[in-house]
């Protein structure tokens, strides 16, 4: 890590890594976006404004703020005025719709919530009416996204100095169907994003990219990256390929990624025009969130003549492992990477004793990037054991050179490009269709998506067949994000158990179902998400 991004790394807080880069670099450019460009200087005034024209609204420092927003300069700008006045934010992601935002206003408390308005054809606006009205203690609801509140920074009070409070409320998704609240701080926020930039080798010199959700926690995790480094990233508001290629092109990106989708996505207009450089600055390739196959790092290899660093992180621990450029091909290609100084990674067995190197367990983590918990007290209590460590309930080993290989799940959770997905609660509305006499939903490897969602059905008798069609619209209709709309169908006489209590054994329908077969009644529903 070069000096100045060491000396920014001891920062307490977000705004006070913002004030020492403004101070450092101010004219050198941090966001892009189309014909915009914001430098370091002008996102630390910008942001005062912004913090100011919330104070106005009645932001305070504790107030709970959700906002669920695209990737745009002006996300970016409320995200960091929030810092300034230490409010606690709570990201939600733009393809939500209102099950899982209102669940999130609900147990947060949110005591505002913005919104971009109409966009990509759904009214967000109206949207945060309706759940407002539900609300025992209605938001207020207001929109960011041309525009953003406005004010003078001189009614504002001092930053905040407590990098260890939390401030910030992630969602995911776990074994159950109701998302949870992940817990974070300013300093398990910069620690995670100090440790991914110094893995990556990045430098001032470097443009990087997201096209990501910013809401998503790699959001924090990059911008980072950026005040560390003082090197700019493009933003993306909407990603798809490849009209996407025009902004990475222009703009000069060195690195990009998200996680293993996207590496597909750019192997996919790579092979279009195999003799030349997709994009000609591009260097690396880099992301995490989902499993990777050996193969795709061995195609971005050979044929994009780029480098692909893959690693491993939980909206709990944003950053656990990471793959650097120096490592070897067969680290890169089979290993989830190194874990940064400060992050401990324990294997234990089922009862929580420590294994061998090159021994499969669960994996336990500890460090500053770690979580702090959740919201709800009981589900914190059971993830931490008794020396503190989280339980992740992810299962591999980690190799002599300290490499770290996943090996498995023991989460119910599919991952599909980066976001967990609850089986239980695409399970639990299929078991209310009239023609679903039980059901289990898997995630099954894709080499473009890291996993698809597939359903897999033992109808009543008598039933009527059931079609991928009809199951996906009725699980849109009964609010299910499109996301998690599953992508294949699979009729079976029976879901298979064991003889105690007749539990469902799941990995003999992911052994089954992983390898392809006769259509049958499979089918594919391609594009739910904008694929």
């Amino acid at each position: 890590m070069n000096e100045t991004a060491h000396t920014l790394g001891a920062s307490g807080t977000f705004w006070e890594l913002i004030e020492r880069r403004a101070a450092l670099t101010p004219d050198r450019p941090v966001l892009i976006q189309d014909d915009r460009t914001l430098t370091f200087g002008e996102l630390r005034s910008r942001c005062e404004r912004v913090a100011a024209g919330l104070w106005g609204m009645g932001v305070r420092p504790g107030s709970v703020v959700a906002w669920q927003l695209p990737t745009r300069i002006e996300t970016v700008l409320l995200s960091f005025a929030l810092t300034r006045i230490g409010a606690v934010q709570s990201p939600v992601i733009p393809f939500y719709r209102d099950r899982e935002a209102g669940f999130a206003l609900r147990e947060s408390k949110a005591g505002f919530f913005a919104v971009p308005g109409a966009w990509r054809g759904f009214d967000h606006t109206a949207m945060a009416h309706r759940l407002a009205a539900e609300a025992e203690h209605p938001p207020l609801v207001f929109e960011a996204y041309e525009s953003l509140p406005d004010g003078d920074p001189s009614v504002l009070p001092p930053p905040p100095a407590d990098g260890t409070a939390v401030r910030w409320i992630y969602w995911t998704s776990g074994t159950t169907s109701d998302p949870k609240g992940v817990l974070h701080t300013d300093r398990s926020l910069i620690a995670g994003g100090s440790c991914l930039a110094h893995a990556l080798r990045l430098s001032a010199d470097d443009v990087g990219s997201v096209a990501f959700p910013f809401a998503h926690v790699g959001g924090p995790d990059y911008a980072v990256m950026l005040l560390l480094y003082g090197f700019p990233a493009v933003l993306f508001e909407h990603f798809a390929m490849p009209d996407a290629l025009e902004g990475y092109r222009r703009h000069g990106v060195t690195v990009a990624g998200g996680s293993t989708a996207f590496y597909s996505m750019f192997l996919t207009e790579q092979r279009k025009a195999p003799d030349r450089m997709l994009i000609p600055t591009l260097r690396l390739l880099a992301g995490g969130g989902a499993p990777k196959p050996p193969e795709i790092y061995h195609s971005v290899v050979r044929e994009m003549g780029i480098q692909l660093t893959h690693g491993y992180g939980m909206t709990e621990v944003p950053m656990i492992t990471m793959g650097a450029p120096d490592d070897t091909t067969e680290h890169l290609a089979e290993t989830e990477g190194r874990p940064p100084e400060g992050m401990e990674i324990r294997i234990t067995d089922e009862d929580g004793k420590p294994l061998p190197y090159g021994t499969d367990g669960e994996v336990r983590l500890r460090g500053e990037a770690v979580c702090k918990g959740y919201l709800n007290p009981e589900a914190s209590a059971a993830a931490f054991d008794a020396d503190g460590f989280l339980i992740t309930g992810d299962v591999g080993h980690v190799e002599a050179s300290g490499h770290l290989v996943l090996t498995g799940r023991l989460k119910d959770i599919i991952i599909r490009k980066g976001e967990n997905i609850s089986a239980k609660e695409i399970e639990d509305l299929l078991h209310r269709h009239p023609g679903v006499g039980d059901v289990a939903v898997i995630g099954l490897p894709d080499p473009e998506r890291g996993e698809r969602v597939c359903a897999v059905v033992e109808q009543p008798a008598g039933a009527a067949p059931l079609t991928l069609p009809e199951i996906t619209g009725y699980l849109r209709a009964e609010g299910l994000s499109v996301h998690k709309l599953p992508e294949q169908l699979e009729v079976v006489a029976a879901l298979p158990r064991n003889e105690a209590l007749r539990k469902i054994l799941k990995y003999r329908l992911r052994e089954r179902f992983s390898t392809p077969g006769p259509p049958g009644v499979r089918g594919h529903l391609m594009g739910p998400s904008g694929d």
